[in-house]
This record gives structure tokens, sequence and C-alpha cells, in this order.
């Protein structure tokens, strides 16, 4: 099993509560590689709307 930071598990939680307002359980419960590509999801999405918004 590989793990890596406590820091950067916390930015991943962070991340994906801001924008989908998940509970840090609901995410935590993902394993890594599915909360990566919701992670992936949120940042196409948003750079998407930037993009739409022209980035205001």
């Amino acid at each position: 099993m590989t793990t890596y930071s406590p820091d950067r598990l916390w930015d991943e939680v962070v991340y994906v509560a801001y924008y989908l307002h998940w509970s840090n359980a609901e995410i935590l419960d993902l394993d890594h590689a599915t909360r990566t590509r919701v992670i992936d999801g949120i940042g196409r999405i948003h750079t998407e709307l930037d993009a739409h918004h022209g980035g205001d």
C-alpha cells in the first residue's frame, strides 16, 4: 500500500468539501484513485466555467 503525506490528503479533502459540500467522512470513504478522479473532474469543470465566463 502506498501512503502519502497527511497534508496532501487534507488538501484533497478540503478541495472536494469546498466544491461539492461533502462531509470529511464521505470524502475519506473514497479510495485514493476515485478521490483523484473526483478532484480532476472538479478541476475540469472549474476550468470550463472560467473559460465560459471569461475568467471573471
